[in-house]
């Protein structure tokens, strides 16, 4: 029965409210907030405690001397938003460090003791991803073969032995640009563009697609394979430079694997919002991550707890990070 003489309201479209600037900033880096808020809140509460803590020489201590740390981070962050991870990265800065420093003492160029370990570094991790893409391994193994086979045959052929003798040219972390430390200039330029790249770039952007849906990112078009050996090649190169920052801030060298370096890489990339499903994160939260860590260290320093701490405040952080992780993907 129709209703005549009846006028009804005008029917409103819906519309979705869109989310304010401050939830759209915390939903794209929430995890990065929370790391610069707690770097910035140890400074002011260690402050109180040790006014020496904001000396000159600790600050460069702490954003300058872990800036291998950071840079290194950048590429773990890409291999792990693809949906991989690479636990050989400590071995391999300690056998390029060696193969730097060996190249400076035996008197080539310095450019030449730079530029090797960065290209030694992308071929031996350029191989690891064809293994991971091609050959359909798990990058958990082929990494665990990768940081045993460099692990031992550093020690086999240098015995673990000291480079010194280094010519100060060659030691470009001691030096500084306009009075800024240059590790610290470089993790800071690295990082910036590592970010622009992986959110604005569709090749950066495709790390994300591969991580979060490989069955979706392959059927829109993404070569797979190819994406994997070339996210690994440039991890490769990212450790290279961190070795050169890493083997030029002292005055030698030793032919060792730097103790738990791969764990710390990892760990800066996980508590700075990458996830170790795959998918998501970015390089900004791997660098403050890195920053985090150093300050912790040198807060326990200042406040007079030992430093074996630190282990156990990481232990506590990867924890509670995974945990949230996984909580959010469950909402999701």
């Amino acid at each position: 029965m129709a209703l005549t003489g009846v006028e009804l309201p005008p029917v409103r479209p819906r519309t979705s409210a869109r989310p304010s600037a401050l939830r759209r900033l915390m939903a794209d880096y929430g995890q990065e907030i929370v790391v610069f808020a707690a770097i910035v809140a140890l400074f002011v509460v260690v402050t109180m405690v040790n006014p020496r803590f904001i000396s000159a020489n600790n600050l460069t201590s702490i954003f300058s001397g872990n800036a291998y740390i950071a840079v290194a981070a950048i590429g773990m962050s890409m291999v792990i938003v693809t949906g991989n991870i690479d636990v050989s990265v400590g071995a391999l800065i300690g056998v390029l460090a060696t193969i730097s420093g060996t190249l400076a003492v035996a008197g080539y160029p310095v450019w030449v003791a730079w530029f090797v370990p960065v290209l030694v570094g992308m071929a031996i991790n350029g191989l690891i991803g064809i293994l991971v893409a091609y050959g359909r391994i798990p990058s958990i193994v082929v990494t665990l073969g990768a940081l045993s086979i460099l692990r031992g045959g550093l020690i086999s052929v240098t015995g673990g032995t000291w480079i010194s003798n280094l010519p100060p040219e060659f030691l470009i972390a001691q030096k500084r640009f306009f009075d800024i430390p240059f590790p610290l200039i470089t993790m800071v330029v690295l990082t910036l563009l590592a970010a622009l790249w992986m959110r604005y770039f569709p090749y950066g952007r495709s790390l994300y697609a591969l991580g979060g849906n490989p069955e979706a990112a392959v059927a829109s078009g993404i070569p797979a394979e190819r994406r994997v050996v070339a996210v690994f090649v440039i991890h490769g190169f990212f450790a290279g430079l961190a070795t050169i920052l890493f083997a030029t801030q002292l005055q030698v060298i030793q032919s060792t694997v730097p103790p738990n370096l791969e764990l710390t890489i990892i760990t800066a990339s996980v508590i700075g919002g990458v996830s170790i499903m795959g998918g998501s994160g970015t390089v900004i939260g791997s660098t403050l991550a890195a920053i985090l860590f150093a300050t912790i260290g040198s807060a326990l320093i200042f406040v007079n707890v030992s430093a074996y701490w630190l282990r156990a405040v990481i232990g506590l952080l990867i924890l509670a990070t995974v945990l949230a992780d996984m909580l959010r993907r469950g909402r999701a």
